[in-house]
This record gives C-alpha cells, structure tokens and sequence, in this order.
C-alpha cells in the first residue's frame, strides 16, 4: 500500500534570516521578477533591484527571511525601515509549486514578529494592481486599505496598506 505524499506541517519548515546575497534568495528574486514582468508587461528584474541591497540588512533597519522546507526555497520576504517606527514589507513571495498552503501568510506573521522585536510599531506595504492575491491576503491579515476599495485597482496604481503592530505580553 502507497501513501500520498503529506503535506509538510509546519515543525518541517525553517525560518532563516540572510542576506540578498545568499544564493537560497535566487529562486525567489528570479521567480518574482518573472512574475511581475508577465502582469505589468515589461522588465521587472531591475525594479527589484531598485532598492539598495544593504536596505535589507538589520544594520539599516531591515531583513530578509526565508522559508525552507527540506533545505529548498520555498517562501520568502524582507521588510526594509520606511521610518523610525515603520518597517515596510518588500519581496513577498512563495514558490509557484508551493501556492495554496498558507506559506506567504506564514512569511508574512514571521516579519511581523521580527518587525516588533526591532522596535517598530507599524508596517506599511503596497501592492500592485494587477496582483489581487496579495491584495487579498493582505486584507485576510489585517491590513487596512490605504486605498479606495470599490475603485478599479488599475486607476490608482501601488495599493498602500498599513497595519499597527502590537507588541506581545511578556
């Protein structure tokens, strides 16, 4: 008798923090650039590195984690400081292959976490138009809208959200 291949729990998935440069962030920054290139059009690879690399490092305020399961890539972000009390989400991701199972919420609960253990108390993000997965998560988790949701997202561009972070009794 044959078993179906289980889904990992979450004890078989690690949370890492490195950096850009680490090779495991590969998979994510390509996979991403595609993604966003195919729903806006054009090259989107060098939007993403747009931002400076050090901005993702703690010493600059930031951070980028990874989720991996069995040593593979399969989720990631980063947050960057956007002010002395904001942390600003950057680079949600989750591998094609690993949609669907709660991963990017899981990236996105860790940031905050980390994002509360640095000393910030809010976190800000914007989304783009055409990508109504993360908007919708971002709702699923508790950011407020900084946007009109009835408008058709085409006609405003980055949908901002902002969500105030509580810090966990000790």
């Amino acid at each position: 008798m044959t078993s179906a291949p289980s889904t990992p729990t979450a004890a078989a998935l690690t949370v890492i923090q490195v950096a850009v440069s680490d090779p495991r962030v590969r998979p994510l920054l390509r996979e991403l650039g595609d993604e966003y290139s195919a729903r806006y059009g054009k090259d989107a690879h060098a939007e993403l590195a747009r931002c400076p690399d050090e901005e993702f490092t703690p010493s600059h305020g930031g951070v980028l984690l990874l989720l991996l399961e069995r040593g593979e890539t399969v989720a990631g972000g980063a947050f960057r400081r956007y002010d002395a009390t904001t942390a600003e989400l950057k680079r949600i991701w989750t591998h094609s292959a690993h949609r669907r199972r709660g991963l990017a919420r899981r990236v996105v609960a860790e940031l905050e976490r980390e994002a509360v253990g640095r000393g910030y108390h809010r976190i800000h993000l914007t989304t783009g138009p055409r990508q109504p997965e993360a908007r919708a998560l971002y709702l699923a988790v508790g950011y407020t809208p900084l946007f009109d949701t009835e408008a058709d997202p085409e006609t405003i561009g980055p949908l901002p959200f902002e969500k105030h972070l509580e810090r966990s009794p000790r």
